[in-house]
Parts: C-alpha cells; sequence; structure tokens
C-alpha cells in the first residue's frame, strides 16, 4: 500500500485523473433511484486524501478547474439571469434570495448557538444547498484573508469547510426529495390537472403556420412595418406573402392591399392576435414551393451573425430572407426583431432557393464552426475577470475583501455574456464546448479540494460529523419547507412549478429529474430555469459574505 501511496504521491497529474475517473464510475452507481453524478469527485478525492496528506494536488490544477468552470457558467447564466428579473421573475427571484438570505441568517445562527466553528458554518450552508461554486468562492476568501487567521490555524480554516460540504451534501439531495413526498401527499396534489393548466400557465406551446387574408380597412394601404406597429406585442412572424399570382418572402416595406395573404408563424394566442390584425383566415394554406419560395434549418456558427440583433442583419432587403423559427438547446420559439443569436442557435430562414447559398454564408452554418473554441474571446475574459478579483474592495474597520478567483471571472463572464460582443470579438461560445469547458473545470476543482481536504476528514467527523449533518439537514429544510408553503399556499403556483423552483434554488438537477418523474408536464423545467442563474449567483455571494464575516469574528473574539 505504501509503494502504491508513495507512486501517487510522487504523479500528482496520475492522481488527479484516478480520482476523476473512479469518481465517474461511483457518481453513476444509483441507490433507490438516487446517484451522486459527478459531486461523487470530491468524495472519492476525499478518500484518497485521507490515506495520506501527501496525497494532495497541487493548488494551481484546481484553481485552474475553478476559473474554468465559473466562467463558463456565467457566460451561460447571463442571458437567464439578467431576463430572470423581467416580470413574473422578477416575483419569483425575489423570493429565491429573500429564503437564500435568511438561510444565510441560519447558519448566523448555528455558529453563535449551536458551538458549531466558523469554516463548518460556511461548509454547512454550501453543501446543505449543495452548491459547489458556493464552495468554491468560500475557500476563495478564506485564502485572501490568510493574513488575519493565525498560522496553525490557516490549513485546518481552508479545508474545514470541503469537509462539512462532504457532510451536508447527500441531504441537500435526498432531503428536498423526502419534503416533495410530504408535501405532495400533504396537500394532495393533483398533477393530471396541473398538466391540463400548463399551456395556460407557462406559454409554453406548439408552434404554427396560419394562412390570413388581408381584409382589415386600417392596414390596407400600409406598409407591413406601419401595420405591426399597430400591435404592442406579436409573438408572431411573418414569413411569405401572396400578392396576385406572385408569392415572396414578406418585406417590411411591403405595402399590403385588400385580397394579399399573408403565412403568420407562432403559437395559437399570438396567431389569433395575428388574425384581428390582418382581418380573416384563408380556407387553403399557402404552399411554399410556389415560385420556388422555401425554408432551410442553418446553424449559426459565423462570427458576423452571432452576438447581433436579427434586425441588424438587415436580412429581408439584403438577402430577400426571414427567420421564423429559432431553437435554442431543447426549446424552439418565435424570434422578435431584437433578438440576438447565439453560436449553436439553430434558425429556420425562408427565402428563394436561388438565395440559400448567400444566407448560409452569412450564418455559416457549420456543425464544425460550432464545435470549435474562440480562445482569444476565452483568455481575454479570463484574464479580465482574474484583474478583478484581484481589486481589493474595503471593509469596515479598515479590512478588504476580493472577489477572488470565483467571484472575479464569475461577475465578469455575467458582463461578458450580456454584452454578447465587442466588435469582432464574440465572447459568448457554444453551447456544447461550454458544457465541456463547465465540466473539465468543474473534475479539476473538486479532485483538487477532495485530496487537500480528506486527511482532516476522519477528525472532523469524530468530533461532531452528526451534529454538522443534523445542522446541514437543519438548512436545507428550512429552505425547502419555506419555499413550498410560500409558492403553493400564498403565491397559489402549481405544485410542479414550486418543485422546479425548490429544484432551481438548490441547482440541484436530481431534485428537478424527481419533480420531473411526478409531475410528467414542463413546468419544473421552466421554473427550474427562472431561478436558477440568480439562485447560482446569490448563494456564490452569500457564501463568500458569510465566509467573510463569520471567520473574521472568530479570530478577532
Amino acid at each position: 500500500m505504501s509503494v502504491f501511496i508513495n507512486f501517487l504521491a510522487s504523479n500528482p497529474l496520475l492522481l488527479m485523473f484516478i480520482v476523476i475517473g473512479l469518481g465517474y464510475l461511483v457518481g453513476n452507481i444509483k441507490i433507490a433511484g438516487f446517484s451522486l453524478g459527478v459531486s461523487a469527485v470530491l468524495f472519492v478525492g476525499i478518500a484518497f486524501g485521507a490515506l495520506d496528506p501527501r496525497l494532495g494536488l497541487p493548488e494551481g490544477m484546481y484553481i485552474a478547474g475553478l476559473v474554468l468552470f465559473v466562467y463558463a457558467i456565467g457566460l451561460q447564466s447571463a442571458p437567464g439571469f439578467f431576463a430572470s428579473f423581467q416580470k413574473r421573475g422578477f416575483k419569483t427571484n425575489l423570493l429565491a434570495t429573500g429564503i437564500l438570505g435568511m438561510s444565510a441568517l441560519l447558519a448566523i445562527l448555528l455558529w453563535k448557538f449551536a458551538g458549531i466553528s466558523a469554516p463548518n458554518a460556511v461548509g454547512l450552508f454550501c453543501g446543505a444547498l449543495s452548491n459547489t461554486p458556493a464552495l468554491a468562492g468560500t475557500m476563495e476568501t478564506i485564502k485572501s484573508l490568510s493574513g488575519k487567521i493565525p498560522p496553525q490555524l490557516y490549513e485546518s480554516y481552508v479545508n474545514t469547510p470541503v469537509v462539512a460540504f462532504g457532510l451536508a451534501y447527500p441531504f441537500s439531495v435526498l432531503g428536498v426529495i423526502l419534503w416533495f413526498q410530504v408535501f405532495t401527499r400533504l396537500f394532495k396534489v393533483d398533477f393530471t390537472r396541473e398538466e391540463a393548466e400548463r399551456y395556460g400557465g407557462t406559454g409554453v406551446q406548439p408552434i404554427h403556420n396560419w394562412t390570413l387574408n388581408v381584409s382589415n380597412p386600417a392596414i390596407v394601404g400600409k406598409t407591413v412595418r406601419e401595420a405591426m406597429n399597430f400591435l404592442a406585442q406579436t409573438g408572431f412572424a411573418l414569413s411569405r406573402m401572396k400578392k396576385g399570382d406572385e408569392i415572396s418572402v414578406v418585406s417590411p416595406d411591403a405595402v399590403l392591399d385588400r385580397g394579399d395573404q399573408v403565412v403568420a408563424v407562432g403559437t395559437t394566442e399570438a396567431l389569433e392576435r395575428a388574425l384581428v390584425l390582418f382581418g380573416e383566415r384563408a380556407e387553403e394554406f399557402l404552399p411554399r414551393e410556389h415560385d420556388f419560395i422555401d425554408y432551410r434549418r442553418i446553424f449559426v456558427s459565423s462570427p458576423k451573425a452571432a452576438g447581433k440583433r436579427i434586425h441588424e442583419l438587415n436580412l429581408e432587403k439584403e438577402y430577400g430572407a426571414t427567420i421564423t423559427r429559432l431553437r435554442r438547446g431543447d426549446v424552439d420559439f418565435v424570434p422578435a426583431p431584437g433578438t440576438i443569436l447565439e453560436l449553436g442557435d439553430r434558425i429556420r430562414v425562408v427565402t428563394r432557393e436561388d438565395n440559400f447559398d448567400r444566407v448560409t454564408a452569412l450564418f455559416g452554418d457549420s456543425m464544425k464552426g460550432i464545435s470549435e473554441t474562440d480562445f482569444l474571446s476565452i483568455s481575454l475574459g479570463v484574464v479580465l475577470g482574474v484583474l478583478l478579483g484581484m481589486i481589493p474592495i474595503p471593509l469596515p474597520n479598515g479590512m478588504t475583501f476580493k472577489l477572488g478567483y470565483a467571484g472575479g471571472p464569475l461577475i465578469t463572464a455575467l458582463l461578458l455574456g450580456k454584452l454578447e460582443r465587442t466588435g469582432k470579438i464574440v465572447w459568448n461560445i457554444p453551447f456544447n464546448a461550454s458544457l465541456v469547458m463547465r465540466q473539465i473545470g468543474l473534475v479539476f476543482f473538486l479532485a483538487g479540494i477532495g485530496t487537500k481536504a480528506g486527511y482532516g476528514f476522519g477528525s472532523t467527523f469524530q468530533s461532531g460529523g452528526w451534529t454538522l449533518i443534523a445542522a446541514g439537514a437543519l438548512i436545507t429544510t428550512f429552505v425547502t419547507v419555506l419555499t413550498i408553503i410560500v409558492g403553493y399556499k400564498y403565491m397559489k403556483l402549481p405544485m410542479s412549478a414550486v418543485m422546479g423552483m425548490v429544484s432551481g434554488m438548490q441547482t440541484q438537477p436530481a431534485c428537478l429529474a424527481y419533480a420531473n418523474q411526478q409531475s410528467q408536464n414542463d413546468l419544473p423545467n421552466v421554473w427550474y430555469a427562472t431561478v436558477y442563474p440568480a439562485s447560482v449567483i446569490t448563494k456564490i455571494i452569500l457564501a463568500q459574505v458569510l465566509a467573510s464575516l463569520l471567520i473574521l469574528m472568530s479570530v478577532s473574539s
């Protein structure tokens, strides 16, 4: 055994990939439908680290993983993060951030009255809410406070939150699912009824084509642009137009005459608005084959188009084309003129057959193109994020606080993701490339912190392990139960939506999978996506503030 340990201690790169590989194997093991997933890498790392203090990966390895992980999260979350504060999402995210804030206060109370140390309290907060980025932010904050921590306690302060995280994590998944079962039975939830009401509640509807006759006197003689301005909200796109015997792609400057026909694309609700605007629905569908008008699905892989709003491309005038649908990830929707295109989007373009070569050249339509990553934009963004994380932020009593390797890249990525592009630099990266970058960064980080903290795991558990598990379960229960009661009883949300919201606040896909299995509708996914970005950011910020506050109060007392 000692030969094996000596061999691993002298080969940290080999150690890291052994931990990652075994972690993935363990993470795929399911017990009663539950699996640890990628988080198992952390526990395998702790197991290896517990064997010998030399089995700790160099700090640079997992710092690099941390930066890649949080930067990719920020870029991917940026659109949803800023959009989630609009309309319904604002109230929902206000509830989510408020409850998460109260859970941070609960962690402070546990530190104050339950005899739990400051590093343990912060680790429990992160583990009870199953948030690895928050744990990363905690560790960076503790390292930034190294000058305030007594040297003999520094190593313990850095590693203890990881152990507490590991102790609290399992109940953060199993406990949430348990409370889902309890309240579903307690409130006698009827998921079949919620399924019947989901279209009216979420706006997630299939997309249709309607052919409409122009008969409304108010728009006769006006251009398409002028007619569309009559509606404050459209939600539909116009693809083809028939004037006399000629069929063409709809141009905003085309003049509408009585008897013209247009094809509108959108949800049933949006098409009802189009029907009121244009006059009446035609008995026969306007075929696209006539006069060589056709559509094609095209991938957005060109940096020239990515990051721009659809109206900026001037498709109707320059190319005689229009975009009627956009598929982003697994979702189809009708884009608006102000919709910003992203690398990896799949758009449906309507135009004449002889125009497709020019349109394809504009958007790229290359699978290889959306798989490649612009490392100039990534490198520049990461550099800006690291520099931001190094800036000292003044606190009361002459102390300072730094965002560190977690907060700096995260905030920078959120801003750059919202900005989309600067000149020729496209900040966003394709979804599949982002997913790979996040996964690689995450497993590097988990393997690193697990091996570093592993040697102190046994002693920490023996000195109060069951107390820490109970304290973590209390935080998880507080967040879950309070969200369910407020969401279901006071906000009158369907239980399937509340389950999605809780899963998003926990940033826990395993809980979301259970919610989907029970509800058999799309509401959990919709509400998970609504609160997920803000919840991630809130927990990272709260964890860093909590670490700074509790540790500084502990060392000064």
